[in-house]
């Protein structure tokens, strides 16, 4: 009996010194001023030139590319379709990483949601279960995903295609909030390495596939105990190849190490990657601790603080120059669209010449399809102005694409000609070398956008990536 008591005492008093280090560590909130400086929250914005940029964009897509877009069926080589609301939508930025890293928290943080009700839910164990979307609303509530895929005004949409399954694991946020007015966040389930990804009931690496080819900025974060890589982490950043300048690698809860510990885990952190990451320039990697409560005493505060405040200049810098970003991605997309266009004219031409009256047309472009180099179809192409080899899709893919389009179901490009409407090629490519130029030009410079000549930027020259750090 004497035994039960003491434990019953022991057992309280812990409780006691848990609930008083709990009440001392809670009471000490870190200051945010920071974040509404760095990010400029107070500054606003002139939403008159924005709208009208935006709608010249979309004007420009729907006459000029979209067109040939359909005519020649892209989407079903690439099955990447821009809607209206991909093209105003806000910049997006992803967190991906490892269970129970702080990716929450860090939203949570930025969001200023600590206690609040619609915080996102924290804790040591697997916590986040669904893709939660943040974004501004007039007021705070929560959005249902099969709303948010029925809703054709948003650009999610086509997250139909991945089942109700996955709709019912898609939710999200609305809040009125100044940061997003300018940015939409996206919460990502922990990668778990123990667990197959069929137990999820939906293609997990389909759907973050999704979300990675639009997202404008991407934290790949860890934390000190997290830093192995399995199957399913292999597995991201091969869908991150290519996005590279868009990656930024967060090591969160720095301050729970001593500095000592801190620079071998940083070691430990690139050692861990660099199989995964095939760049000659290594990642940035920002080491801090991204939540409410302050550093822990005995660290390397000014570092911290200084990490935070370079990752919300990044963060800014996506803000900042979310129009220019949106040209140049819907100008890349056009130039996708125009090679598209002109291997398919290639391929049909080929046809036509190598058919005779008693030529079997099954065995003629079976033989054109599997051996496009002998019949020099895409080397023609190179012979084009503005397209470099870099930028020709594989050759295997427009097998599987002439297998469930026949070649007799396209019309060569001299045939796309309308005494209104003008030719589809000749309205691809004044849009990517003159009107996307020149609205790229108009944004830099202040002015309206319209019409004008692209004698300020160069025809023809890529936008560069502005917010990938030099």
């Amino acid at each position: 009996m004497k035994g039960t008591v003491l434990i019953c005492c022991f057992l309280s008093l812990l409780l006691l010194q848990a609930t008083a280090e709990e009440e001392e560590i809670t009471s000490v909130l870190r200051d945010r001023s920071h974040i509404d400086e760095t990010l400029r929250l107070a500054t606003e914005e002139k939403a008159g030139d924005y709208a009208a940029a935006l709608e010249r964009l979309r004007k420009i897509y729907h006459t000029s590319i979209k067109p040939m877009e359909q005519a020649y069926k892209y989407n079903e080589l690439r099955q990447h379709e821009i809607s209206d609301g991909e093209i105003t939508s806000k910049p997006m930025v992803l967190f991906l990483g490892p269970w129970s890293v702080g990716k929450s928290s860090m939203i949570n943080y930025l969001l200023g949601m600590h206690d609040s009700p619609y915080q996102l839910y924290t804790g040591a164990e697997p916590t986040t279960s669904e893709f939660t979307v943040i974004m501004h609303g007039e007021k705070i509530r929560s959005v249902e995903g099969i709303v948010m895929a029925a809703d054709s005004s948003r650009s999610f949409s086509p997250l139909e295609k991945f089942g109700q399954n996955f709709l019912e694991k898609l939710i999200g946020i609305e809040m009125p909030h100044k940061l997003l007015e300018r940015v939409t966040f996206v919460d990502t389930p922990g990668i778990i390495e123990n667990r197959k990804q069929q137990e999820r009931g939906y293609p997990f690496n389909d759907v973050c596939q999704w979300f990675i080819d639009r997202a404008d900025l991407i934290f790949v974060v860890f934390d000190p105990t997290k830093l192995d890589v399995g199957l399913e982490l292999e597995m991201l950043f091969r869908q991150l190849k290519g996005r590279e300048s868009q990656i930024r690698i967060i090591l969160n809860k720095a301050d729970n190490l001593a500095t000592q510990d801190l620079m071998r885990v940083y070691g430990a952190l690139f050692w861990s990657l660099a199989p995964l990451i095939n760049v000659t320039e290594p990642p940035r990697v920002y080491v801090s601790s991204f939540w409410p409560y302050d550093y822990a005493p005995d660290t390397s505060r000014d570092l911290f603080k200084r990490e935070e405040i370079s990752l919300l200049e990044d963060l800014n810098q996506v803000i900042e120059n979310r129009m220019e970003n949106k040209i140049a991605f819907i100008r890349q997309h056009g130039i996708r669209v125009r090679i598209h266009g002109l291997l398919v004219d290639r391929y049909v031409q080929t046809f036509k010449e190598k058919m005779s009256f008693f030529s079997d047309p099954e065995l003629v472009f079976k033989e054109i399809v599997d051996d496009p180099d002998k019949f020099y179809i895409f080397k023609s192409i190179l012979a084009k102005t503005n397209v470099s080899k870099f930028d020709l899709p594989n050759r295997d893919a427009y097998r599987d694409f002439f297998g469930i389009n026949p070649v007799t179901n396209f019309k060569p490009l001299s045939a796309q000609c309308s005494y209104m409407g003008g030719c589809l090629l000749d309205k691809i490519e004044k849009a990517i070398t003159n009107e996307l130029p020149a609205l790229l030009s108009s944004i830099n410079s202040g002015k309206q956008p319209g019409l004008s000549s692209c004698e300020a930027t160069g025809c023809g020259e890529k936008p560069k990536n502005r917010y990938r750090k030099n």
